[in-house]
């Protein structure tokens, strides 16, 4: 299978959910830099552009003037701090974008390194839903799926049972 090439069951899990709403060719407008799984949608067909690593907190130029037919946001609203104004402000009609989901048993996630890399938000379910929501799109189709890692101890076997990841399709509802 094509998907087991891929560097992660991520990747796997979002280009299957991807190609299952979007068709080829779209222009996506996938927010964030440029980065491996946008050559992914690339090498699949896809025509996309990516925004220039401003801050979509504070700039949503990039955003509300794209021509894009669908906006990807893959585990990029979680580094926000205020993700409901550029949802809010995206023009398309599509919207294709995943989470990382809170996690019980582990701290939201914070680089040692990099002190601009960490996660403002940890997602429930229902809290991604509801910004979605109230931002004006409705969800037409959901997924999640585990993150195992191999290492061991408790919180490694939990991450083979609990969903790590949570991708929606949704569709801007007419206003």
């Amino acid at each position: 299978m094509y998907e087991k090439s891929y560097p992660s069951k991520r990747y796997s899990e979002t280009i299957t959910f991807l190609e299952k709403h979007i068709g080829k060719p779209a222009h996506i407008l996938d927010l964030g830099v440029e980065n491996p799984f946008s050559d992914i949608m690339k090498e699949r067909g896809y025509e996309v552009e990516n925004t220039s690593g401003e801050d979509l907190d504070m700039n949503l130029g990039a955003v509300s003037k794209s021509s894009a037919e669908v906006v990807t946001a893959f585990e990029i609203l979680e580094h926000m701090v205020a993700p409901f104004n550029v949802l809010k402000a995206i023009k398309t009609k599509k919207l294709v974008a995943s989470v990382p989901l809170k996690l019980w048993f582990a701290s939201a996630y914070r680089s040692k390194e990099d002190p601009w890399d960490r996660h403002y938000h940890e997602f429930e379910d229902w809290q991604f839903d509801w910004l979605l929501d109230k931002a004006g799109w409705e969800i037409k189709d959901r997924h999640k799926w585990t993150h195992p890692v191999k290492k061991i101890g408790l919180r490694p076997l939990l991450r083979w049972f609990t969903p790590r990841y949570y991708i929606v399709y949704a569709e801007r509802r007419n206003s």
